[in-house]
């Protein structure tokens, strides 16, 4: 496989909670001035797909009919509010309907063998969206409707799923919290919204450790979340040898970023996309990018392109050596919450 994709579509700029919330945080901005610093630098390379709208039946993978249903019927009588975070528009149904379809077209794309890598440009975001709850923001949760179409509807056995937003991914970890063919792991900043996702989490039923929740304390830098990464949830991800690996993008854990409290750069997304490309590399299977929060727009896109720069590898070389990578994360000194988090995980899993 080589190549590398980027989805996305106009109707994406058509949601815009500040028509029922003036001062919300989630504009058609971000995307606008992500865009624009593509363009400047002729998309990278990538190859410019349009996200289609997903069908209904793909988004019931995941939400129940009712709860399509009721954000369709909300968003035909003119939108309004959902709850104090999220408010949707007369556009906002199309809107979450391509950026849902963009996630499942990129993994079908992927698992085809069209490209190696993806990356969704889209929005709402989604991965604070439940079964049956639109809220943070997210409307439907399209990385956990890639995963479900990819596993009902390609046939995937196991679908790795990193969440590296700020914010903990509950949709995400409920929607699969009781399956064990879907791994799910999130880096996330503790105490914050939606308060959910503590260490001790680890799923339920049949699907009891195949969720790592790793909540970080408000302040934390780069190493910690690289020894999450490197010491937890990639040995994790090669134990559980998944087909496919998607990545709930969020790049609101930077330090400039208004709505969160860590302190990541730009080159400390970069360094989590490099491992994790260079796990898809080795294990020779398709990495999946769907991009969440991240509400600097400046930043954001600074963010999103040195990203894109990072994933891509069209000769299939690895970004990291391995035995610089293994090294180097044996000499990063452990501390408290990521041996915390070891403890855990490999009660589960070969650390």
């Amino acid at each position: 496989m080589s190549g590398s994709l980027y989805f996305s579509h106009p109707a994406c700029l058509e949601h815009d909670p500040r028509v029922h919330s003036p001062a919300h945080p989630d504009t058609p901005e971000r995307l606008v001035t992500l865009e624009r610093a593509l363009a400047e630098r002729d998309w990278l390379g990538w190859e410019r797909r349009a996200a289609p709208p997903a069908e209904e039946s793909q988004l019931e993978l995941v939400h129940s009919a009712g709860h399509v249903r009721r954000i369709k019927e909300l968003c035909t009588a003119g939108g309004g509010a959902i709850d104090a975070d999220t408010f949707v528009g007369e556009s906002s149904f199309r809107a979450a309907l391509h950026a849902a379809g963009g996630a499942c077209a990129m993994t079908h794309a992927l698992v085809a063998g069209e490209a190696a890598v993806g990356f969704c440009g889209v929005r709402p975001s989604g991965h604070h969206a439940e079964r049956e709850r639109a809220m943070g923001f997210c409307l439907f949760n399209n990385v956990a409707v890639a995963a479900a179409s990819a596993i009902a509807e390609l046939g995937l056995r196991r679908v790795l799923i990193l969440d590296w937003d700020v914010h903990h991914g509950n949709g995400t970890a409920e929607i699969f919290r009781r399956r064990a063919d879907v791994l799910f792991a999130s880096i996330h900043q503790a105490g914050l919204f939606p308060g959910t996702g503590p260490l001790d989490d680890s799923g339920s039923g049949e699907g009891e450790g195949y969720t790592i929740n790793l909540p970080v304390p408000a302040g934390s830098q780069e190493p910690l979340w690289m020894t999450l990464l490197d010491r937890v949830v990639l040995p994790a991800a090669r134990a559980f040898e998944p087909e496919l690996v998607l990545v709930s993008a969020g790049f609101d854990a930077h330090a400039e970023d208004p709505l969160a409290d860590c302190l990541l750069e730009t080159s400390s997304f970069v360094a989590m996309a490099a491992r994790v490309r260079d796990l898809a590399i080795d294990a020779g299977i398709p990495l999946g990018v769907v991009l969440e929060g991240g509400y600097n727009s400046e930043v954001l896109a600074e963010c999103v392109c040195a990203t894109l720069q990072a994933l891509r590898s069209d000769d299939g070389a690895r970004a990291v050596d391995a035995a610089d990578a293994s090294d180097a994360a044996a000499q990063r000194p452990v501390e408290p919450v990521a041996a915390r988090a070891i403890a855990q995980v490999a009660r589960y899993w070969p650390l």
